[in-house]
């Protein structure tokens, strides 16, 4: 089978910061299938940001020689079932967190703890254990599917386990236009809740106002948080992967009793605030990554009830044409999320 393989940057830079890991197509021989596992030939997988962190060299223990990738759908080989695959491996049903941390990991996050057999989605087949592939809701095709798992699960336990967003709620989330935003901001719109969205880009803001969002601000510009203040005094919930300066606003924002759902840090780790901005106003921050496996579950069953489709920014054909993908997610100007595509076959029917 052909894959995507992390291979050490050549010439190595001469600055950390310069780190670019290559990934190398590669022919390997196909996985063997371990009890309780499943075979998938792979139709299509999409890209998240890790994996051009992991490629910068920003995880722990990452492992050259793997293959990356997070995200994927198919058709298990053995039934012919049109299946994605649950990206969170081993954390069942605890809502705090998972069961055994030191046993957790995810597709395509390096090296993965305890099964040597589980590999990344950027290959034309992968092995994972049977708990963790879920037929795909007939509405989807291929594409959609390996767009839905990794971002879907991680902002529906934002959204609802952490943010318990209901259809009196409402909320600010901030960065609109990458793939976990959008999803939250479909699932609060699906449920009834009042949304309002952040984002650099004007025309990112004029997309969400078309999937339902009710308004939202250019964080660039030196008034967006009265701008947002206009338009809604107060949120019930703030959903945030930026972390950074924006994090002083965002408590000033939220109404007392309300909460902050943190996912990421993409604008800066640190974040200066003010202590008695959370407990005057009884402020709840929560941290939130990934989900379990119920999480996963009722993530799917909502996008079915709903007939929800992710928003797919741009499409490739071919595990060659990979870098081309990685490029634009690096640059980070996507609207979306950005799958490539592996069979031709790629019918929602088949």
């Amino acid at each position: 089978m052909q894959a995507l393989v992390l291979q050490p940057q050549e010439p190595a830079p001469t600055n950390k910061g310069d780190r670019y890991d290559q990934l190398v197509l590669r022919t390997l021989q196909r996985p063997d299938v371990p009890s309780d596992h499943i075979l998938i030939r792979l139709h299509a997988a999409s890209l998240n940001h890790r994996d051009v962190f992991i490629r910068q060299g920003l995880y722990p223990r990452i492992k050259y020689g793997s293959i990356l990738g997070s995200d994927g759908a198919g058709v298990e080989v053995e039934t012919g079932r049109r299946v994605l695959i649950n990206p969170s491996v081993n954390w069942k049903a605890d809502l705090r967190a998972p069961e055994k941390p030191e046993e957790y990991g995810m597709l395509g996050l390096l090296p993965f703890p305890g099964d040597g057999q589980v590999a990344g989605t950027l290959a034309e087949y992968i092995v994972v254990p049977s708990s963790l592939v879920h037929e795909i809701p007939s509405h989807l095709s291929f594409t959609e599917a390996a767009a839905l798992p990794l971002a879907g699960l991680t902002a529906y336990r934002a959204t609802f386990s952490q943010g318990q967003v209901n259809s009196h709620s409402t909320v600010l989330i901030s960065g609109i236009g990458g793939g976990v935003a959008l999803f939250c901001l479909q699932f609060c719109v699906a449920v009834g809740a009042k949304v309002y969205v952040t984002s650099s880009d004007p025309d990112k803001i004029q997309k969400a106002v078309s999937l339902g969002a009710h308004g939202g601000a250019n964080y660039r510009e030196a008034d967006w948080e009265k701008q947002i203040r206009q338009t809604c005094p107060a949120f019930d919930v703030v959903i945030d992967s930026a972390g950074g300066d924006a994090i002083a606003a965002y408590l000033r924002l939220l109404r007392p009793g309300g909460t902050l759902v943190t996912y990421g840090a993409t604008a800066r780790p640190a974040a200066t605030i003010l202590m008695p901005n959370i407990f005057l106003k009884q402020i709840t921050v929560k941290g939130s990554t990934m989900g379990n496996e119920v999480e996963f579950a009722n993530m799917l069953k909502l996008v079915a009830d709903k007939q929800l489709r992710p928003v797919v920014s741009a499409v490739w054909k071919g595990l060659s044409s990979a870098e081309d993908a990685m490029e634009v997610m690096r640059k980070g100007g996507q609207m979306g999320k950005l799958v490539i595509e592996l069979c031709v076959e790629n019918s929602p029917r088949l």
